[in-house]
């Protein structure tokens, strides 16, 4: 089935994402576990990527929760250095494909200011023909309507023809049972390798 259009995930695809790591290095490891045993940080954050302010659910959070306070609040803090580093290979395979003139979109479970954040650190980001980011539409992967809402968006392209790269197994799941081609993404030379072996990018384009 030939691939017409190629859609990326944001984190852990372009740009590196971890939470757990930056709480370690500032709180040490025995007290990050404590904390996000206790306090639903993720689930916050889920919030946030359906749409929520981050400021604003994180200081009723840790006004819930008076006695991890200051370590909530880190969360804001900390986001630009969880958010961290980008991944150099998957910019130049996405500049690559956009060189091609291979239309490519941003599929991503995202919050409405942070993803505005993100974009004045990583350009890469905007470099998209359209975003389809869950803050904005009030739907996350891996639920169906969110990849219905891209289909109806972009009624040009056949769902086999779309190519979705995630790295969680759910969200490329969710995409292949509505006909979607899916890469799951460990490392960009495996991405690399599959894009050459579609015929989208040459050995030395994807490297």
């Amino acid at each position: 089935m030939a691939v017409e259009a190629v859609i990326f995930d944001i984190g852990h695809v372009l740009v590196e994402w971890h939470p757990l790591r930056e709480f370690d290095r500032v709180l040490g490891e025995d007290r990050r576990k404590d904390l996000f045993a206790n306090v639903d940080l993720m689930g916050m954050n889920a919030k946030v990527d359906l749409g929520a302010e981050m400021p604003l659910v994180v200081r009723e959070l840790a006004a819930a929760h008076p006695e991890y306070k200051d370590e909530i609040l880190l969360w804001e803090t900390l986001w630009l250095d969880m958010l961290s580093p980008d991944i150099p290979q998957s910019a130049r395979i996405l500049r690559a494909l956009r060189a091609k003139a291979v239309p490519t979109y941003a599929l991503s479970n995202f919050g409405k200011d942070t993803l505005a954040l993100a974009d004045q650190h990583f350009p890469i980001l905007t470099e998209f023909d359209h975003r389809f980011v869950s803050g904005h539409l009030a739907l996350m992967k891996p639920d169906p309507a969110i990849y219905a809402h891209v289909e109806q968006t972009l009624p040009q392209f056949a769902p086999h023809s779309l190519f979705f790269i995630d790295d969680r197994a759910e969200n490329i799941a969710a995409a292949k049972a509505r006909g979607w081609q899916g890469h799951l993404f460990e490392h960009p030379e495996g991405l690399a390798k599959r894009l050459v072996d579609e015929g989208l990018l040459t050995a030395a384009e994807a490297a």
